[in-house]
């Protein structure tokens, strides 16, 4: 089925395919709202539909994007590998050969010039109108999410602006603590394309702030797109039609039409306040610092609008399925860049920038120092903390086949490089702020050239004795306690647990 044109599209999907749930009691936006996530994400459970929001009249839409399954139904698709097969198949356009490829990639071409968002007159989301003193924030259920937060913070924002230089429009999705009730800090870290925008303005900068998308466009303002490719662009491709744009009131830009509000408003240069605490999806209270204030100038909704929010802290979490599908779509522009990738994978409990496991091609000496060097240069990977490089035939997401790499084919002096380089603005771990030291590790096999002794042969058993235990399974009366490769993690996991 195509992915939902809207958030309330989404909301009635879920609901047919039981993964919804509505609370119709009385809940407060202050902590306990969290509490009852936390657990409710930490067991798989459903998206929820917080109908009475203590203090707000507006529902509040939490876990959406919790579990794999919501998220393929979020793109439409059977698996999030095959969202990124849709990227792929874009990014590998050759010239084509022949009539029938041809015909094929002028299909592809009109699927990314269809793809461009579309200004309408009108749009759902300016059924309410609040202008100057008639804004008031408190009015939305927006979260204290934990007990040392300074303040509530909207957590699942898209942030529209432009670049004062070229006109390109960034949407991302920055947090944003409430000060008052016309204005919010604006949470642009360092290495993002909302503070490299607000850097560049003389002034002030229009800002416009999308809350209640359809999941996709929602997802879109959250990934890690190069600065001069358009985030509705990319919404508008991973949906199939176009997002629709309306002007909005008091600004010069363009909104989503179809978002259940929208905040209009302004940043001026250099008018900065405290931002902070906050607890954050790295597990810990990020510490106060100053960063931009939004003033808001009118605020636009759809009648009964829902409001959307998300939990970040000690992983899992919500968010945990942002990044992996963030991790599966951007694989085929990966192997673009370095193509002797095979897979890779970002550990949530690596809160993804600490952490990333890649398997490679290997053809040649010091293939995996290079392959480092490549991820600390690609984009927001460059803010990787640890690279793990393995054998092609190694499985990135099975941890502790990783790990059993890691013990076996490593030598520490051979194989451990430590560099340095830019890190997340998040990790409170290095000495300096933003930079910081780097960790590759070289688990594949090694040859000669690479300083090694002969390379013993790795145990497995033979094909045709696997295949006769296959056949003869049942006759052996042990029930399917067994997995077809010989081993049984979960039973060992629990004994271990012992």
């Amino acid at each position: 089925m195509p992915p939902p044109s809207d958030l309330r599209e989404w909301i009635a999907l879920l609901e047919r395919e039981g993964e919804l749930a509505r609370v119709a009691a009385e809940v407060d936006p202050h902590l306990e709202i969290t509490e009852i996530v936390d657990r409710v994400v930490k067991a798989g459970g459903p998206a929820l539909l917080f109908e009475r929001p203590k203090g707000s009249e507006h529902p509040l839409l939490i876990n959406q994007f919790g579990t794999e399954r919501r998220m393929c139904l979020a793109f439409g698709a059977d698996s999030l590998d095959e969202v990124g097969g849709r990227l792929g198949d874009v990014l590998e356009m050759q010239p084509p050969q022949g009539l029938a490829e041809k015909v094929r990639g002028l299909k592809k071409l009109k699927s990314i010039a269809d793809s461009q968002p579309k200004r309408v007159r009108s749009g759902p989301v300016q059924e309410v109108v609040l202008e100057g003193d008639e804004v008031d924030l408190r009015r939305l259920p927006v979260q204290t999410c934990w007990p040392g937060d300074a303040a509530p913070f909207i957590t699942l924002p898209a942030v529209i602006t432009t670049d004062p230089r070229t006109g390109g429009r960034n949407v991302g999705m920055y947090r944003m603590q409430l000060l008052d009730e016309r204005t919010t800090a604006m949470h642009w870290q360092i290495h993002k394309d909302g503070r490299a925008d607000y850097l560049m303005t003389d002034g002030r900068l229009e800002v416009a702030v999308a809350l209640g998308l359809d999941p996709v466009t929602a997802y879109a303002a959250s990934a890690p797109l190069p600065k001069h490719v358009d985030e509705l662009m990319l919404a508008g491709f991973l949906r199939g039609e176009p997002v629709e744009l309306v002007r909005a009131k008091t600004i010069d830009l363009d909104v989503p039409a179809n978002a259940e509000i929208v905040l209009e408003g302004y940043i001026a240069k250099d008018e900065l306040a405290d931002e902070g605490p906050f607890g954050d999806h790295t597990g810990y209270y990020t510490p106060p610092e100053q960063f931009p204030v939004f003033h808001v100038t009118a605020m636009t909704m759809r009648r009964d609008a829902v409001y959307p929010s998300i939990v970040v802290g000690k992983p899992p979490q919500e968010d945990a399925w942002l990044g992996k599908a963030t991790e599966r779509i951007f694989l085929p522009a990966i192997r673009m860049s370095v193509p002797e990738i095979v897979d890779y994978d970002l550990p949530v409990a690596g809160a993804f920038h600490n952490c990333c496991i890649v398997s490679i091609r290997k053809s040649y000496p010091g293939q995996a120092q290079k392959v480092m060097h490549a991820i600390w240069g690609l984009g927001l990977l460059s803010l990787t903390k640890a690279v793990v490089v393995v054998d092609e035939w190694v499985d990135v997401h099975d941890y502790e086949e990783v790990f059993f790499r890691v013990g076996a084919n490593v030598d520490p002096k051979r194989d451990v490089l430590i560099s340095e380089g830019p890190l997340d603005h998040l990790d409170h771990a290095p000495t300096l702020q933003f930079y910081g030291g780097k960790l590759g590790i070289d688990a594949t096999h090694k040859g000669p050239a690479e300083g090694a002794r002969p390379w013993p042969e790795e145990i497995s058993m033979s094909d045709e004795v696997r295949r006769l235990v296959d056949e003869r399974w049942d006759e052996y009366g042990i029930g399917a306690v067994a997995e077809t490769d010989g081993r049984s993690r979960s039973a060992l996991r629990q004994l271990l647990r012992r």
